[in-house]
Parts: structure tokens; sequence; C-alpha cells
């Protein structure tokens, strides 16, 4: 089958599935294929289950005239999203970074929204299975696309950028990230910038951040749209004060967000920038940010008891940690920071941990617990701070504590699931 035949039944469906837990009535259902599991025998399932087309490439599934047997179903599910793209042919916005990419993302949808009706990633579906699944998710209706993107190693921003074809790029930073996957520093920057790469090359538009010297160097000869305090840039905006949210002044005007730590400010900044390029006003761009929350584990307060805890658990890498670590030292009466072990740190895995762990005793803060594999076998400071490698051991000792009129930093990579230990508290 042709892709746009394919493109024709698609449209007729409710939405695209790739997990039939999550299916409804009317869904067209791909069947991907992974390490641990074989889409194609959930064909009939998702048939039985209301799916109105499922996509297979195994042909001992096609079964029905329902199915669609191709060559393979997650390039299928790939090349689909590219036709539809092009088919709705809308300003696409993409996003990368090696941190505040999905702050980021939803700063700028909520201020585009004022405006447009924008479709932005869902979560963090950034990766080759969720920029195709957010292209699709967009209608024509859509006025507005904003895409987030992923990656672990070289080459796959590229790749994803051959997908979206963005008209618009962004990077929010360039950090230590995925080190086991980019190997260096100098990796991650090389893998971040095949979007400029991409945008040049297509002579399309790229936002950046005019303080990042990086961006700046990257980009110097194609005029980009740029935001900061210095001369000469697009959207002057500048940071005011982090406390602990941030504050900003744009246009003689004081915006004052929800989001806590002066890291923020730059993601805060960018869609500034990009709402006043696409002519959102400036009252709307105000009430967007201010009226923004950050939810799923990034950067929340949240208060129990007499307890202020800064949630900000959802992952972590050295950049990232470090920031969140001197944004604590500025909180104010007694503070104790939670750290779980940073992943994908790659070969220098206990020399970063080891960095934080010296960062967090030389800093102004009461007490720091560090939990995992990686921060155990660190050197600490017993009189600041505390180890323990698992979980279950930092539960009994947490518990002993008895906080009150505490404030508390948790922080550590999606797979510690830190979020526990509100339940403790």
């Amino acid at each position: 089958m042709k892709i746009e035949q394919l493109h024709n039944l698609y449209l007729k469906c409710k939405t695209v599935c790739t997990d039939t837990r999550k299916l409804e009535k009317n869904d067209i259902f791909f069947a991907l294929k992974g390490e641990n599991f074989n889409g194609n025998t959930y064909a009939e399932k998702a048939l039985k289950l209301g799916a109105k087309y499922v996509v297979i490439d195994d042909e001992a599934y096609n079964t029905s005239s329902q199915t669609i047997l191709v060559s393979d179903v997650l390039k299928t599910l790939q090349e689909l999203a590219t036709y539809h793209r092009l088919h709705l042919n809308i300003p696409i916005i993409a996003l990368t970074g090696s941190n505040g990419k999905t702050t980021t993302k939803e700063l700028i949808k909520a201020v585009l929204s004022k405006k447009y009706n924008t479709t932005a990633t869902l979560g963090n579906l950034n990766n080759h299975i969720g920029v195709p699944l957010t292209l699709l998710s967009m209608h024509n209706t859509t006025e507005i696309g904003i895409v987030e993107m992923g990656a672990n190693h070289l080459k796959e921003i590229a790749f994803l950028c051959d997908i979206a074809k963005p008209d618009y790029g962004y990077i929010t930073n360039f950090g230590k990230a995925h080190l086991e996957g980019f190997g260096s520093i100098e990796g991650v920057v090389k893998g971040k910038s095949e979007m400029y790469d991409y945008l040049i090359t297509n002579k399309k538009k790229i936002f950046i951040n005019a303080n990042d010297s990086i961006q700046v160097e990257k980009t110097k000869n194609n005029k980009p749209i740029s935001f900061g305090n210095t001369l000469n840039v697009n959207t002057y905006v500048s940071f005011k004060q982090a406390q602990p949210f941030v504050t900003s002044l744009y246009n003689n005007t004081e915006i004052k967000s929800q989001l806590i730590g002066d890291y923020n400010f730059n993601n805060i900044a960018a869609a500034i920038c990009i709402g006043h390029y696409f002519k959102v006003e400036d009252k709307a761009i105000k009430n967007a940010i201010e009226s923004y929350l950050p939810d799923n584990n990034r950067s929340q307060i949240i208060t129990k008891g007499n307890n202020k805890i800064i949630l900000d658990a959802y992952n972590a890498n050295p950049t990232s940690m470090r920031a969140a670590l001197l944004n604590f030292e500025k909180q104010k009466g007694l503070k104790i920071a939670v750290l779980g072990d940073m992943f994908e740190v790659g070969k220098k895995a206990m020399e970063e941990h080891q960095n934080i762990v010296d960062l967090a005793n030389s800093l102004d803060i009461n007490k720091t617990l560090f939990i995992g594999e990686n921060f155990y076998k660190s050197d600490i400071d017993p009189l600041k701070s505390q180890k323990h490698l698992t979980f279950d051991s930092f539960k009994t000792h947490f518990k002993t504590l008895n906080l009150k009129e505490t404030t508390l930093l948790i922080k550590g990579s999606r797979g510690m699931a830190l979020e526990r230990i509100l339940e403790l508290l």
C-alpha cells in the first residue's frame, strides 16, 4: 500500500495507537516490535477492541480485511508521520537540548496557545517513535506544532529532523547529559547541533540564547532570532530574581513565574522570544508564563505539613544536578538535599558523582543524603552527608529524621524513582 493510501485511511481514524491497553474505538493500531515483544501478536486483540485498522509486518497475522501488511511497521509509522506533516503544511518548531527541553516546550505551548491552536509533544515522547506519534496527533485544526526531540547518541537528532522537517528550531543548552552515548561534552554539542545543520541546510529559522557562546558561534553566519540581555538581540529579556520563583523583565514588565531556580530563566526567556516572534501580545505572554504550573516531578514545590519539598526527580545529569544544588543553597532555613544516582554518565560516572558530592559538601546545605551505587562508592563528609546503597536503606534512616520546618530538595535520575520519598513524609 502506498503511503498516500495509508494516509487516507488514517484520516478516517480517531488517532494512532501502539499499545492495546490504551486503544480506543476507531483507532489505527501500529503493531510495533521491541526487544521483548512483538506487536503483531496483538493484531487480533486490537481489532476486537475496536481498532478500525491494524498495521502489521508479519504475514502470519494478515487475517482480516482491516489488517494492512507492510514491510516494516516502524518505518511505515515514520513515513506516515512525515507525509502527514507535509499534508498539514503548518509551522513546526523543533526543540532539543541537554536540560529543560520539556519545561521549555510546555512554556512555549502555553504562550503560543494564547493566539494559535497549538499541538505539542505529550510528556517526553521525543524519540524515533514519540516524534512520529506527536506529528500524527496534529489535525487540520492545528495551527502550530511543537516537537520535542531527545537523543542519546550521534545522528539521532538528524534522523528526527528528517522525520519532522521543522521550520524553526531551538536548542536549550549543551550539558553533561547522556555522556555514555555521546562519549564526551564535545559529542553532546555535535549531536545536538545536528538540528542546526538541518535548519541551516534547509534555510529555516533558528532561535538562540544570545548569552550562550556555543549557540552564538554555531549560528553566527545564519541570522538567528536571538534573545537575552545583550545588545542587538531580537527579544530583550533579563533576569531579576529567583526567590524562590523566577521573575523576568520583558518590555519593562515583570513576569513572575511559578518556576523555581535561576536555571529556569532561559526556558522562560525562550518562550517569551518565540511568543514575541509569532506576534503573541505581551499581556498574553505574561499571563501564559505566570499561569504555568510545573508538574510530573519537574521543579515542583510541594508542602507537606510545615516542610517544603522541591521535587525535581524526573531526571538528572551532572549539569542539571549542579544547577539544582547551587539554586538550593539560596533557600532559607534548614536545608536537606536527597540526591539519587545519575544514569547514562558513561566512563566518567564515578568522577561525575564525586564532583557532585564535593559540591554538595562545599555548599551551605545542612545535610545531604545520597542514594545509589555510584554515590555509595563516593567519598563523603560524614559530618555533612550520609550515603545509602539502596532506597530501602535510605527509607529506614529517613523515617528517623522527624523533619520539621525543613526545605527538602529531591533530585535523581528517572530510574531512581525518588518521588517515593513523598510517601514517607
